[in-house]
């Protein structure tokens, strides 16, 4: 019998790290998408992070995939707020932890145990 977990334990640090973060950062998104009403495109984005932080739990390659398009999504946004509305502390803040789970999603690290590892 298969098991599903929600973090893995036997995973790099870095993948762990960034599973612990997509979580997190999906959890924030809903927070702020609620406030502004359910739009379309930050709840897809909840939902992706979420379902691709579960995936890489479960070494799965389309988690990991879908993880990485969904980070590299909310960086993109979190960087065009932060240019537009300016450095403010709580977007700085808001980008520096998107930017951060795109980089530990592309650490040497975490691509190779995903090459060797994800089914």
């Amino acid at each position: 019998m298969e098991s599903r977990q929600w973090l893995n334990r036997s995973q790099p640090q870095t993948l762990q790290i960034a599973v612990m973060l997509l979580y997190l950062n999906a959890f924030f998104l809903l927070l702020r998408g609620l406030g502004g009403g359910l739009a379309l495109l930050p709840l897809a984005l909840v939902a992706g992070q979420a379902a691709g932080a579960f995936g890489i739990a479960n070494e799965r390659k389309w988690g990991y995939v879908l993880a990485l398009v969904a980070s590299g999504v909310v960086a993109a946004f979190a960087v065009y707020i932060a240019i537009l509305v300016g450095l403010a502390f709580s977007s700085l803040l808001n980008m520096m932890f998107d930017v951060a789970v795109v980089a530990l999603l592309l650490h040497p690290m975490s691509r190779s145990y995903r090459r060797i590892w994800f089914k």
